[in-house]
């Protein structure tokens, strides 16, 4: 695997596409609401100047399918995007034998990338998650792995862990959501490994990861799932090094989105795929719930969310039906 050449496919926008399911027992998915959430980012232009996307990641609901589910969802992104988007496939698991199966079915279909965090549930240690990733990218040696640093884990990658990850020729990728310290680690990392590394920024620093001084290249954006000029604009503002714009994005159009995730957290499961869908809903695309044990949010959050997206700026949005 030439790593320049794949490491240098990840950038722009980092969209995890949510998986959709129907309104039947058991909530089966909806494989072809699925390829029509695909094809309107590839209809509204994020091609592979302008994105990655990331199939069974957190807000693709990969905790509540079976593996066998998870494959299909791989399949059926990766056939409707046929080469034209570089694509990832989520990795995360508790176990080493399902992460090995993913590793081979990622090769297998054709994924650029596969997203690898450390194992939940248990507490384990770097040393733990050095072996499960090793055991990943093993399985996959003609993939790009991406090393994902979430408060979602048991485990916190520390700047010794990823010197470590250095020496694995194909770990491609860095990226980091954990809440920053004082002692600024997303600061330390970035500049530190943006050479080797592509930083994939899901911290929501965009106008100040983006600097040359940092040096990010990849940027986790929910609003592209409804709002798909949204990250093209960003990615050109970007290039164009126009940071003050990117901060009046993020404070005036981004900004509303996270803040009424938050709001719906302290009443429901942690997690950001419901409200991806829902805005998706208000735009025309198909509607969906995520699976128990997350309850469903639409009818209660469907006004308020619809007053954030029309406060916000976003294009298309549907007349909602009065009561």
């Amino acid at each position: 695997m030439d790593t320049n050449l794949v490491k240098n496919k990840l950038k722009g926008c980092y969209v995890t596409i949510p998986t959709p399911f129907e309104d039947k027992d058991n909530f089966p998915v909806n494989y072809s609401a699925l390829r029509e959430y695909t094809r309107f980012l590839l209809d509204n232009g994020l091609d592979k100047n302008y994105a990655t996307y990331l199939a069974g990641g957190a807000a693709g609901d990969f905790s509540t399918m079976t593996l066998s589910e998870r494959l299909s969802i791989g399949e059926i992104v990766a056939d409707e995007v046929n080469g034209m988007v570089p694509i990832a496939l989520g990795g995360q698991t508790t176990s080493t034998n399902e992460l090995v199966q993913l590793a081979k079915a990622a090769q297998s279909m054709n994924f650029d990338f596969l997203q690898i965090s450390c194992p939940f549930y248990f507490t384990h240690t770097e040393d733990d998650f050095l072996e499960f990733v090793k055991e990943g990218a093993k399985a996959a040696p003609d993939v790009g792995i991406i090393v994902y640093n979430t408060f979602w884990t048991s485990t916190n990658v520390s700047g010794q862990l990823v010197e470590k990850f250095t020496h694995i020729s194909n770990i491609v990728g860095l990226k980091w959501a954990t809440p920053r310290t004082d002692a600024m680690e997303f600061e330390d990392i970035t500049s530190s490994y943006s050479k080797r590394f592509t930083i994939i920024d899901n911290n929501l620093f965009f106008p100040y990861s983006s600097m040359p001084s940092l040096n990010a290249q990849a940027f986790e954006v929910h609003l592209c799932n409804y709002w798909p000029e949204w990250g093209i604009k960003l990615i050109n503002e970007i290039k164009n090094k126009n940071y003050e714009e990117v901060a009046r994005m993020m404070i005036k159009e981004a900004m509303p989105f996270y803040k009424l995730w938050v709001d719906i957290e302290q009443n429901y499961t942690s997690g950001d795929g419901y409200l991806d869908k829902l805005c998706m809903e208000l735009i025309g695309l198909p509607s969906s719930r995520c699976r128990p044990p997350t309850r469903d949010i639409r009818e209660i959050y469907k006004e308020k969310t619809y007053q954030m997206m029309k406060k916000s700026g976003v294009p298309n949005l549907l007349k909602l039906k009065e009561n």
